[in-house]
């Protein structure tokens, strides 16, 4: 919080990393801070903030920033069609500049402002090329950085240019642990613990820059399936029925059926159709036509499908199905679905052959860890694709479901 004034003994550094686990108290204490620091040592100058999208900042850090200045004797003024805030403090005032790095173009938003600090939530969801652009813009006397994130690949290029180099570029680095945050309950902190499984445990819950590599649901084992015998009772509500599709002319076509209960979700079926293994294609009305055939009238809340398959969207809606759109975020779908796979609170019939299949194929790929990239090996993953946006697009957040378990 303090660490850029007079008396401190790293006063001099030119900025601070804050990196580890989630829930921990980086960005409270560091966007505090930021603050304090431009508002105790500049009047009149511009400042950057910056998150991965502009309304994820003004929901993660500004939505609670303002009320804690507010408190300290601050005062602001928002403009928000410049996505300015213009923050005042004992006679001082100071132009806060809110950009969102979340591609290459990004970049481009930055350039031509002259900033006396910057500070980065969640850097490593922000691309280098961005970054870059955005501390090259601090060229005031006595400017500083500040950065904050939850650690990714050690191949990550935050981790290579900026944590590792942190004493070359003058940087101080704070690891932060989950016990540093004295707001958590120890029931809160046992949670989060639960919540998350392998490489997201060691990044989330250690604070580790580890590699994700093998097996991405290596967590899944055979006391996850379920049989006739062991499965759901019949679900009485149609809302508590989905249907998730990964569609495909070339590669296979999935529809799986999920039922919840109990604040478990339950993979009781699966249509799949590999044309290339099959070696004759079908339309999308085909298609269409075996999924009303799966589904045999039973009611459902929504066929959850990729928003990319135009075509069989449209088909299936003439055909009077119910189609909704689902979350395709992709590495937070994996995260999720393992810990779901992790907590028993999703599990597979024993007769969906073709995605317990995928789920013993789903790999992190090789090729692309070496060029410090984290991606799935596209083989084979059609049905993790189909379970990936049931859970995105429906559970959403695991530590929801296991508060109330």
């Amino acid at each position: 919080m303090t660490w850029w004034r007079p008396n401190s003994p790293v006063k001099n550094l030119d900025g601070i990393i804050a990196d580890g686990a989630i829930r921990s108290g980086k960005t409270v204490s560091m966007a505090l801070s930021f603050v304090m620091w431009a508002m105790f040592t500049f009047d009149g100058q511009n400042f950057i903030m910056c998150g991965k999208t502009v309304g994820s900042f003004r929901r993660n850090v500004w939505g609670w920033l303002k009320i804690i200045l507010l408190t300290r004797g601050y005062r602001y003024k928002e403009v928000r069609n410049e996505n300015l805030i213009k923050i005042t403090h004992r006679g001082k005032t100071n132009l806060f500049y809110i950009f969102g790095g979340k591609d290459e173009g990004s970049q481009d938003l930055v350039q031509g402002i002259t900033a006396a600090g910057a500070f980065f939530d969640e850097v490593a969801l922000q691309p280098e090329s961005f970054v870059n652009q955005a501390t090259g813009r601090c060229s005031v006397d006595g400017s500083k950085l500040w950065f904050n994130c939850n650690p990714d690949s050690p191949l990550h290029y935050f981790k290579l240019n900026w944590v590792d180099k942190a004493v070359e570029k003058k940087l101080l680095h704070l690891h932060f642990l989950m016990t540093d945050n004295l707001s958590l309950s120890e029931d809160i902190k046992e949670r989060y613990m639960r919540q998350y499984v392998g490489v997201f445990y060691k990044r989330f819950i250690l604070g580790l820059w580890v590699m994700a590599s093998g097996a991405i649901y290596d967590m899944f084992t055979d006391d996850l399936l379920f049989d006739d015998s062991n499965g759901p009772d019949i679900v009485k509500f149609w809302y508590d029925r989905f249907y998730c599709c990964d569609y495909g002319t070339t590669n296979a076509f999935v529809m799986l059926e999920i039922v919840r209960q109990n604040g478990v979700s339950w993979v009781v079926d699966e249509l799949y159709y590999d044309s290339q293994k099959q070696n004759m294609q079908k339309e999308d009305t085909q298609y269409v036509d075996d999924a009303i055939k799966f589904i045999d009238g039973k009611r459902y809340t929504a066929i959850l499908l990729d928003p990319s398959a135009a075509s069989f969207k449209l088909a299936a809606r003439r055909k009077g199905l119910k189609i909704k759109d689902a979350d395709n975020e992709v590495m937070d779908g994996i995260r999720l679905t393992a810990s779901l796979f992790g907590n028993k609170l999703l599990r597979v019939h024993e007769k969906c052959i073709n995605l317990r299949y995928s789920i013993a194929s789903y790999v992190w790929d090789e090729k692309a860890r070496l060029r410090g990239e984290e991606k799935q090996k596209k083989v084979e993953d059609h049905a993790c694709d189909a379970i990936r946006y049931y859970v995105k697009s429906v559970v959403k957040v695991v530590g929801k479901i296991l508060k109330a378990s």
